[in-house]
């Protein structure tokens, strides 16, 4: 039989073995590759999204999420401690920069702000990492399955509302837009130093208006 003082070893061995193979992503990038089926053999402008990229910049507080598509680019730029953003959209000729404040920045996160996981013992490896499977429960009533791995956590957890309770960072997820399904997989961790300047504000080369202006617009069905 083991005494107290083999035991206490064997688990500071294991504590040891565990702390170096888990990594701490407080500043880095995350690039998902986006697939995107529409179930119908007609293109749609859905389909302009496959072959997406969503590219994750973190750097403390700060996020940053870059959507590159054939249609354009849209950014969000996020400071979870301030709670204020700005979404960026190049579409065409048209470059719009909408002002967020904490406020606004719920509101517009409300259908992905109590997110329950339902938990599943199947795992599978993706792109190098070993994940488990969670079932996502949103408050509309819709699910979706979504791979995480424990390999990494991330430091600021506020940058994706819809994974700010998952205990690990979704590697895999593929969400339902009526009959479209859009597949994220992360194809790239990067875990070198961003630069501040990605989350700077653009001083000029956009038009400027509030999140309450932009909702009018589209209520107007001028966007």
């Amino acid at each position: 039989m083991m005494n107290k003082k083999n035991i206490l070893i064997v688990l500071l061995m294991f504590l040891t073995v565990s702390s170096f193979a888990q990594k701490t992503l407080s500043e880095g990038t995350i690039v998902y590759d986006v697939v995107v089926n529409t179930g119908n053999k007609e293109p749609q402008m859905a389909d302009a999204l496959d072959g997406a990229t969503t590219t994750v910049y973190l750097k403390g507080s700060k996020s940053r999420t870059d959507m590159v598509s054939a249609l354009g680019t849209e950014s969000n730029i996020y400071d979870s401690k301030t709670g204020n953003a700005i979404i960026l959209k190049e579409y065409s000729s048209q470059k719009l920069m909408i002002t967020l404040t904490k406020e606004n920045w719920e509101t517009k996160n409300k259908a992905y702000s109590n997110v329950r996981f339902e938990f599943s013992p199947e795992t599978k490896e993706i792109n190098g990492y070993s994940c488990k499977k969670a079932i996502a429960k949103m408050s509309n009533g819709k699910t979706f399955n979504v791979y995480y791995t424990t390999d990494v956590v991330v430091y600021n957890k506020e940058y994706n509302y819809t994974f700010k309770d998952l205990p690990g960072l979704a590697i895999q997820y593929e969400i339902e837009a009526g009959k479209t399904k859009i597949n994220y997989t992360v194809s790239k961790i990067d875990f070198t130093a961003v630069a501040t300047s990605k989350f700077d504000t653009p001083k000029t080369g956009y038009r400027v208006m509030t999140y309450e202006e932009n909702q009018q617009m589209k209520k107007s069905g001028i966007q």
